[in-house]
Parts: structure tokens; C-alpha cells; sequence
């Protein structure tokens, strides 16, 4: 028997990898989950951050249901290692870890408590896998960037594509120079998989001049499926099942990935340590910022911006709150925003809209803001043609019948036809057949 040699400890740093995704449903969490119980089967110390949302999703999908979370940590009720929840092959699991964002918002000793701690979890692990939060939000990017390796799952919808290439495109405007993996989930097989990528990795080179790297794929399996709502993961079938020996390849090929990217100095607590510390200088230099030079003009603009937009997010995050006052405030926002409309303005509007979660609608308001974008966009650009224009679905192959409602009955029209003299045009007997049945019953 061939047994898989572990992977080496490093005593100062696991590999650190992030599980990202333009938009939800793509099948994020459940690639994190099944890479990490297979690493994890493989002999290796495996921790995985679900960062998703604080519903701890990924612990749910293997039965388990925490009563306490990385927020219960924060606010001084527990330890951190009280929240650590213990899967298969002890695999351990963070749920809540998307609250790591909050400790910017804390007291500079409280917070160095609290990223200190996770410094000493993270350190007695092969492999820290992070589950990120889908989309754009600020959380779901510092988590990307807190770790060596970002996998972006999509899949071979094309609103999976563009959205994961927005996610790109946002990586790159905030300074993250290292090439994505893309993992291509739900795949019919190898070669869509592979077409798949090449689309998306042909835009990245044209419109960013980065080159992707490709991870490979996970096929479209039932198994798969059933093993969600099962709660039971096909990590945990046999290694000859087929569901799971493709986590078995997405595993050899991560660490072949791996094995070409230099290991990062620091690790995932560190980084939130250095974002902390620049909040912070950020808002003391608030304070102190004294003589009016061009440089501390541009440095004093850009804090009153992210000192406005910090107070938005403050405002916006007490419950509940007036919807008019929310109304009028973002109308005046996107009435500034319009005002000065170029290229950035344009990819701030597509970025704010990629980043909502049109999933919680009911469908009488998707129904409602669909119309309402379909508006919008003829006033952006306009059909050039009578047939471009959309037509009213009740008009559309509209069969041909007889409109009793304005001619009466059948019977009569016949007869009022045979009585007319033959110098009489059909419009005007219709129009006074018409005219003559108002208010006929």
C-alpha cells in the first residue's frame, strides 16, 4: 500500500488559502468543506474559517450546530478556543469568522487580544482554509488578501463569470498583485470545464493583463448534491468513490500550486493586525492633521471620505431605521455620484450591484426591479430598431379571433352585412357597427 506522505509541518506558518467567489450559489461552501476533510483525512492539522455570513453554514452542512461564535469571543463571553468545533477526521472549524473585520472597530487592546489569540490557533495547523463571504463587501476582499493562495470558484453560468471577474477586476484597484486560481464547479466534464476558464482567463488577460491559473474542475454530480442535503460531505466516502476522489486531485494540485508560491512572512492574524493598525494611524491622523500642504490636502480628502463612509455604515447598522431617511440619503449619493459620470463612476454603480444579495428578494419585488432595470437600460441605450423594442407579452403571437365586445354577435353582423348597399366600404361599417354598440350589453 502507497500511503500519502503528510505534509511537513511548519512550526511558524501553515499555508493559507481562501475559498472566494464573485456571487452565491456557485458552490463555495461546499468545495471548502469536502477540500478541507480531505486534507484533513490526509494526516494534516486543517482549520477551517468559515468567514461566509455568521449563520456558520459550513459546520451546518456537517450536522453540527454551534451555540457560540467568533462574536461570542469579541464581546469577552468565551475563549476562542470555546467556539472551535471538532468534524470528521478532526478537522476543526472557526463558525463566525467573517467577524474578524470587527476588531478595527475595537479598542486597540482588546483587539490585539483577540488577533494575538487567533495567531496561537492558527499556528498549531499544516493548512488555515477560509470559506470568504461571496461578492464585494469589504470583509470577504481582506480575507482574500490575508492569505497566500485565492481559489475562486465559478461555474459555467455566464453571471458567475462576469461577477467573479468583477471580483478581479476590485482585487487589482485595491493592490493585490498575485494571480487567482480558478476552480470551475458544476462542470459537465473536463473539456467544459477547461472552456469555461479559457473565457474567463481570455478577459483577464485583455482587460487587466493578468493570466490566471487554473485549478481544474469538479463535475456536476448528484452525489455531490444529495451529500448537501444529506449533511454528510463525499470527503467522507470512500477515496475510490468518484464524488470523491476529485477533492483527492483539488488537493494534489492546490499543493502543487502551493509548492510555486513563496510561503507568506506573516499569517492571517497578522495581516488583520497591520489592517488594524492602519485604521488606526488613519483616524489619529484625523486628529492631528495640522498644515494645509498639497499632500495633506489629498490625505485629509481621503479621510474625510472614509471617515464619512464609516459613519454611513454606523448610521445604516442600527435597527430599525427610517426608510425614508435611507431613501433620501442614497438618492443624494447617487445623484452625486452621477454627476461627474466617467469610466470609475460607471464600474462603482456595476460593482454596488453585483455586490447586493438579489436572493432575499420575494418575487413580486425581483418581478418589479426587473421591469425597472429593463426601463433604465433602454434609457441608457436605446433600441436602434422598431424590432428591437420590447413588446408586451400579451401582444406577442396574438391568435386571430372575432371581438364580440365591439361587433356585437355574429348573427347580427351577418345580417347588418347582407342589409347594406354593395357602394359601402368595410371600414365604415365596422366603425359604425363599433360605434353603434356602445353601450351595449
Amino acid at each position: 500500500m502507497n500511503a500519502r506522505k503528510p505534509v511537513q509541518h511548519n512550526p511558524n506558518q501553515p499555508r493559507t488559502i481562501a475559498i472566494s467567489g464573485g456571487k452565491g450559489g456557485v458552490g463555495k461552501t461546499s468545495v471548502a468543506l469536502n477540500l478541507a476533510l480531505t486534507l484533513a483525512r490526509q494526516e494534516n492539522r486543517v482549520l477551517l474559517l468559515d468567514g461566509d455570513t455568521d449563520l456558520a453554514n459550513v459546520s451546518i452542512m456537517v450536522g453540527l450546530y454551534p451555540t457560540k461564535t467568533l462574536a461570542n469571543v469579541m464581546s469577552g463571553e468565551c475563549r476562542l478556543d470555546d467556539v472551535i468545533l471538532e468534524a470528521d477526521y478532526g478537522l476543526h472549524i472557526v463558525p463566525g469568522a467573517s467577524g474578524v473585520q470587527e476588531c478595527m472597530d475595537m479598542g486597540p487592546a482588546e483587539s490585539l487580544r483577540m488577533l494575538r489569540a487567533l495567531h496561537n490557533l492558527e499556528n498549531r495547523y499544516d493548512y488555515v482554509i477560509t470559506d470568504t463571504a461571496a461578492g464585494l463587501q469589504a470583509a470577504g476582499l481582506h480575507m482574500i488578501a490575508a492569505t497566500e493562495l485565492a481559489c475562486l470558484v465559478v461555474t459555467p453560468d455566464p453571471a458567475s463569470l462576469t461577477d467573479a471577474f468583477s471580483l478581479i477586476k476590485v482585487l487589482r484597484r485595491r493592490g493585490y498583485n498575485r494571480a487567482p486560481s480558478i476552480l470551475v464547479n458544476m462542470a459537465q466534464g473536463a473539456s467544459q470545464a477547461r472552456s469555461v476558464f479559457q473565457r474567463l482567463d481570455a478577459a483577464a488577460q485583455r482587460h487587466l493583463g493578468l493570466s490566471l491559473h487554473y485549478m481544474g474542475g469538479i463535475w456536476r454530480d448528484e452525489t455531490l448534491r444529495q451529500s448537501v442535503l444529506n449533511q454528510r460531505p463525499v470527503a467522507l466516502l470512500p477515496v475510490s468513490d468518484p464524488s470523491c476522489r476529485q477533492f483527492h486531485t483539488l488537493a494534489d494540485m492546490m499543493n502543487v500550486r502551493l509548492s510555486h508560491l513563496p510561503r507568506r512572512k506573516a499569517g492571517i492574524a497578522a495581516y488583520w493586525h497591520r489592517v488594524s493598525k492602519r485604521e488606526a494611524a488613519s483616524s489619529q491622523s484625523k486628529l492631528t492633521r495640522s498644515e494645509p500642504s498639497a499632500i495633506n490636502g489629498a490625505q485629509a480628502q481621503k479621510d474625510r471620505c472614509l471617515n464619512a463612509v464609516g459613519e454611513i455604515e454606523a448610521v445604516f447598522g442600527q435597527a430599525p431605521f427610517d426608510p425614508l431617511l435611507r431613501y433620501e440619503a442614497f438618492t443624494r449619493l447617487f445623484a452625486l455620484l452621477g454627476s461627474t459620470l466617467d469610466s470609475d463612476a460607471i464600474e462603482i454603480v456595476q460593482a454596488g450591484l453585483g455586490s447586493l444579495r438579489w436572493e432575499t428578494l420575494d418575487l413580486e419585488h425581483k418581478k418589479h426591479l426587473a421591469d425597472h432595470l429593463r426601463d433604465l437600460a433602454d434609457q441608457v441605450s436605446p433600441p436602434r430598431s422598431e424590432s428591437e423594442i420590447p413588446q408586451p407579452t400579451h401582444l406577442l403571437s396574438r391568435e386571430p379571433c372575432y371581438d364580440r365586445v365591439s361587433f356585437g354577435e355574429q348573427e347580427r353582423l351577418v345580417r347588418v352585412l347582407k342589409e347594406q348597399p354593395a357602394d359601402i366600404s368595410l371600414d365604415q361599417l365596422l366603425q359604425s357597427l363599433s360605434g353603434n354598440n356602445q353601450g351595449h350589453s
